[in-house]
């Protein structure tokens, strides 16, 4: 059985994800020791709040190190969910500082030119994969809860792994070889986050 870790720097709902993945089957370690961490074969960020809290908490729990090397050097596979999406990018209009920038990509918030258009966008849309990947295996057609008011928007067509509607088509999951990233929830979406995790365990 493979070791997945949900990483635990102080933001999102790891418990409600490590829930979801024992219901798919397998295990996993909430948890931000770095020992434990190296030894991880499947790494989950989670993340719900502030882009800038996100980062400085990695910061402070001294995790950018090892999952700089998990993700970049040891080609680990990595998905990030929701703010855990975001900080793969590059940076983000919520805050001045820097994202990890594993995908060439940047967070911005949403501005709908209709006032019927509510942000945060809170609710189930279809996701629509662009390109075939083991994570949407058996999700051709899949809806997905969402919750956020930023987007990411990434530079390249390639890294564009699913698209989602919010008044215009837009990137709601992301991909560079091993890192992935989904703006939804898996974990409150009920038997499609139940076979995207699954997906995920067997990828």
């Amino acid at each position: 059985m493979k070791n997945i870790v949900i990483v635990n720097y102080g933001l999102g709902n790891p418990a409600s994800i490590k829930n979801m993945i024992k219901k798919a089957g397998a295990g996993a370690d909430i948890t931000d020791d770095i020992s434990l961490i190296e030894k991880a074969d499947k790494l989950i960020l989670p993340g719900v709040g502030h882009f800038g809290k996100g980062m400085q908490l990695l910061r402070e729990k001294n995790l950018l190190e090892i999952l700089n090397d998990k993700a970049l050097r040891q080609k680990t596979p990595v998905l990030g969910i929701c703010l855990g999406m975001q900080l793969l990018t590059n940076k983000s209009e919520e805050a001045d500082v820097p994202g990890l920038g594993w995908i060439e990509a940047e967070t911005v918030k949403f501005r709908p030119s209709k006032d019927t258009l509510k942000v945060p966008n809170m609710g189930w849309l279809d996701v629509k994969p662009q390109m075939q990947h083991l994570l949407f295996k058996d999700l051709e057609t899949a809806r997905f809860y969402f919750v956020h008011s930023y987007y990411v928007v990434p530079a390249n067509k390639e890294n564009l792994l699913a698209s989602s509607v919010f008044e215009e088509d837009y990137a709601s999951a992301i991909i560079k070889d091993n890192i992935m990233g989904v703006q939804f929830h898996p974990e409150k979406s009920h038997r499609f986050g139940l076979q995207m995790m699954k997906n995920f365990i067997e990828l």
